[in-house]
């Protein structure tokens, strides 16, 4: 069997969100949110005089109307991105986006008059056994009311973002979902050319990356001006709402102060030598003098095994078998129950990702599995975002999540676990060393790569506000000194890789979004160490983890494994895990005769 018929039939099975009814049942469900908002809207104007018992009955009707929107919204955007050319698709995600935004117009009143309460009257009705369901969602919400704006106002932004953000979000994701890269003279995806990054041959590695480049040129002209587009459309937001730096309104989601972001940020910048020093040392693995920005993924093993998708099953479930049976159970009804779609395919959502979806279904996660052993640390890894939130989902719809800074915990212990079984299985000095590269150039992908890149962001939305529409050639140069500062003379930075800036959805869906995967890192890595440490006492402890979702507060959530995020060391010390991955690597690669 080859690895493309092994995993071809693994695809999930979306009905699960609609009882089965498929697209019909879309507009259905949307009509019950439309019945249940205009219900709750007999609480305009009255929000300030509930007393615990009623703002405990109308947050449970609220969260009751959040499931059904979110059912409706999780299957059409999951099935856009099964599609993005399907034109039907397409019209179904936008009908039930510009239907959601009627029915938030509907509920903006409840934020801006809980926002408007007084601090003491909050408290009062926050120490209310009733709301525990609630709680930290209505906390947080406070921390917006500097920055809310009138409900007339608050209506019309909503209302217009469907034509706006949402809609210039999604045809970047349409532009390049429909990429085609020309691949030994035929077409491949864009995840397809990417993997071969990973090839032990430099020819490969080299032509992939210019057939890449050579892809993204038609459309960098359109991708260039949705970017600036939507730069200048934040900048208009941060005024209007009185956000006091482009990162502000993000760090307030992910329950962070910019004091502490920045801190993170500075932290990983201060060891941009550890990048450097492992380029320099990959340089000498490939018997080159420098490498250049398409040798960074390449791998050091002189083959790069294939791995089926029913081998990578057996190793990820395994693995989690041996650190919790219960989350192997529930790793395993993911794939056996239609919770996964794995294969490439063309137009497929480049990528990888779990979606939550709502807590009384069940999360789905979207794979572009290429048979490469890096993607099994990417099945164990969205694994782990999916089983944080099956396990958070008796938290409820407002406490099922948490801040983009906790999200990566599960994801990236969850790696690191089926990364040591991987390491346990090589049989040579040589395959550990390749595993070991592996794993550092992962670290540092996550940790260096994604705090450049926030770097990038920094400077393309100051100069968009101060200088105006940027050329593709400005963002272009802006790309080029975040990674001129991450890689120093360790790297080549080619003329060819100055466009890859235009291929990020992050940049524009989700702008600010990168620097969480450097938090999520080094506090997953932290973790791990400490389970290392304790040992079998540690996993109810982790399980209680995941199991709390978003209820409490990141320094909080973090105490319950013993990590203390409030500690400015506490980031020196996971880039220190990171650093001795580095040096084990180099010890392997001496004990295979490759280093002197």
């Amino acid at each position: 069997m080859t690895v493309t018929e092994d995993v071809a039939a693994v695809t999930w099975d979306l009905g699960h969100l609609v009882g089965g009814q498929g697209d019909g049942a879309v507009d259905g469900l949307m009509d019950e949110a439309d019945r249940r908002a205009a219900e709750l809207s007999v609480h305009r104007g009255k929000v300030g005089q509930l007393d615990a018992a009623g703002l405990a009955e109308l947050m449970a009707a609220l969260g009751e109307l959040r499931e059904v929107l979110g059912k409706a919204e999780s299957y059409a955007g999951l099935r856009f991105s099964e599609d993005t050319t399907d034109a039907a698709a397409g019209a179904l995600m936008q009908r039930v986006e510009e239907r959601s935004a009627r029915v938030e117009t509907e509920l903006i009143f409840f934020d801006l008059e809980w926002a408007a309460l007084p601090d003491e009257r909050v408290e009062e009705l926050l120490a209310d056994p009733r709301l525990a369901f609630c709680r930290h969602h209505l906390a947080t919400l406070r921390r917006y009311r500097e920055h809310l704006l009138s409900e007339p106002e608050e209506r019309i932004l909503t209302e217009k973002a469907v034509t706006g953000w949402t809609a210039w979000t999604r045809l970047f994701g349409e532009l390049t979902s429909s990429l085609d890269v020309e691949l030994d003279g035929q077409p491949a995806t864009l995840e397809e050319a990417l993997s071969r990054l990973h090839d032990p041959s430099r020819e490969v590695r080299r032509t992939s990356a210019e057939a890449v480049t050579a892809a993204l040129a038609p459309g960098l002209r359109t991708r260039a001006y949705i970017f600036n587009t939507l730069l200048q459309d934040k900048a208009v937001d941060d005024r209007l709402r009185r956000y006091p730096h482009w990162l502000t309104s993000r760090n307030l989601s992910n329950e962070a102060s910019d004091e502490s972001v920045e801190a993170l940020v500075a932290a990983v910048r201060d060891r941009y030598d550890l990048p450097r020093r492992w380029y320099r040392v990959k340089a000498r693995l490939l018997g080159l003098d420098r490498v250049a920005d398409y040798d960074r993924l390449a791998s050091v093993a002189e083959e790069e095994p294939v791995v089926p998708w029913s081998e990578a099953r057996e190793v990820v479930l395994d693995c989690y078998d041996s650190f919790s049976g219960q989350l192997a159970d529930v790793a395993r009804r993911f794939l056996d129950g239609g919770w996964v779609d794995a294969p490439a395919r063309p137009g497929k959502r480049p990528g990888a990702f779990c979606a939550y979806t709502v807590p009384s279904v069940h999360p789905y996660v979207l794979l572009n599995y290429t048979s490469r052993r890096s993607d099994v640390l990417t099945l164990a890894h969205e694994l782990g975002h999916g089983l944080h939130a099956y396990l958070a989902a008796p938290q409820g719809v407002f406490h099922q999540s948490t801040p983009l800074t906790m999200a990566e915990t599960a994801s990236v212990f969850g790696e690191t676990v089926v990364f040591g079984r991987l390491l346990d299985l090589a049989d040579s000095p040589a395959s550990r060393l390749a595993l070991l590269a592996q794993n550092v150039e992962g670290a540092l992908a996550t940790v260096f790569r994604q705090t450049a890149m926030n770097r990038f962001e920094e400077s393309v939305h100051t100069a968009r506000r101060q200088e105006g529409e940027l050329s593709v050639e400005r963002m272009g140069e802006l790309w080029a000194e975040s990674q001129a500062e991450l890689l120093g003379d360790a790297v080549e930075i080619t003329e060819g890789y100055l466009t890859w800036w235009s291929y990020i959805p992050h940049f524009i869906g989700t702008p600010g979004y990168v620097y969480a995967y450097a938090y999520g890192q080094l506090l997953a890595l932290s973790v791990y160490r400490r389970y290392q440490d304790e040992g079998p006492g540690f996993v109810p402890r982790y399980l209680e983890l995941l199991a709390a979702g978003g209820s409490d507060s990141p320094e909080a959530l973090g105490r319950l494994v013993g990590c203390d995020l409030a500690d400015p060391g506490f980031w020196r010390g996971g880039l220190a895990i990171v650093e001795s991955q580095i040096e084990a690597a180099e010890a392997a690669a001496r004990e295979a005769g490759r280093l002197s």
